[in-house]
């Protein structure tokens, strides 16, 4: 009998929701994935301009669903993803950090790849605009964010927000996989 693992995204996003169904069925091949949504704080500005701001909001939405769910199997997993930017040696990046609370409480978070940013992008973020509205503008698109993101626009679609996202939730669930090298 094929046993199913129940996953609680903190985001009614579909690309996030995707992102973490993708993951996990790829790193569970034998299991069904059973995914879906629920609206979470993340206790960070709406565009978090630091790797540490974007770190816990990821965390604390994980977190919250934990806290806020009935925990029934030992086969329930609470994830987060939150985009972020922040100024690097290299310059202006966006990025992502995930986060997985298991049944048992315990937090794996992991991060994605930096998308390098235009300059006047950053500019933008810093007087207080979002990401996501600010590529609509540039690029002629509407709610991108829940499409391929700007990593899909500036990559010509060859990443996206979703493929970010499940490599990222990918390689946090190397100590979950393997918890005796942890």
């Amino acid at each position: 009998m094929t046993d199913t693992i129940h996953i609680i995204v903190g985001s009614q996003n579909p690309v996030k929701i995707n992102a973490a169904k993708q993951a996990f069925s790829a790193v569970f091949k034998d299991s069904i994935i059973e995914c879906s949504g629920q609206a979470a704080p993340s206790g960070v500005p709406e565009q978090p301009l630091t790797e540490a701001e974007t770190r816990l909001g990821a965390q604390n939405r994980a977190t919250f669903c934990h806290s806020n769910h009935a925990i029934e199997s030992n086969r329930i997993f609470f994830v987060a993803m939150e985009g972020g930017v922040d100024k690097f040696e290299e310059g202006a990046a966006t990025f992502a950090y995930v986060a997985i609370v298991d049944s048992n409480g315990k937090l794996f978070t992991g991060r994605s790849a930096n998308l390098p940013l235009p300059q006047s992008i950053y500019q933008r973020l810093q007087s207080g605009e979002e990401l996501g509205p600010i590529m609509d503008e540039l690029f002629n698109t509407s709610n991108i964010r829940q499409k391929t993101g700007a990593i899909g626009l500036l990559t010509n679609n060859a990443a996206t927000r979703e493929s970010i996202y499940t490599q990222a939730l990918i390689l946090a669930l190397a100590p979950i996989l393997h918890p005796t090298h942890f």
